[in-house]
């Protein structure tokens, strides 16, 4: 496996576990479930053909990880009950991202 797996994946997974852990020490789990959750968005790969492109950015691609989502994330970051959901959405939005880089 790549270094490029263990950067994304770990940005997927670990990354939210620490800053569950850092920030909402009291809540850490329900935190790192929400970022968890976020994780659905993905689910607009299965609208495209084929299914996963090694080589394709979801940045601006697919349904879920367009422009005007990651717009309708940011709104989210302004209202107390959707700001952390917001911000897992966003961080998946950069995770995916950093991903496009190694293309």
């Amino acid at each position: 496996m790549s270094l490029q797996f263990f950067v994304h994946y770990g940005m997927h997974f670990l990354v939210p576990l620490g800053i569950g852990f850092l920030f909402f020490r009291n809540s850490y789990i329900r935190v790192y479930l929400i970022f968890l959750l976020a994780m659905l968005i993905d689910l607009d790969h299965l609208l495209a053909d084929p299914v996963f492109d090694p080589n394709r950015c979801s940045i601006g691609f697919h349904l879920l990880h367009s422009y005007a989502a990651i717009g309708l994330y940011s709104l989210l970051l302004f209202f107390t009950k959707t700001r952390i959901a917001g911000f897992a959405l966003l961080w998946h939005i950069f995770t995916d991202a950093v991903d496009c880089l190694w293309i």
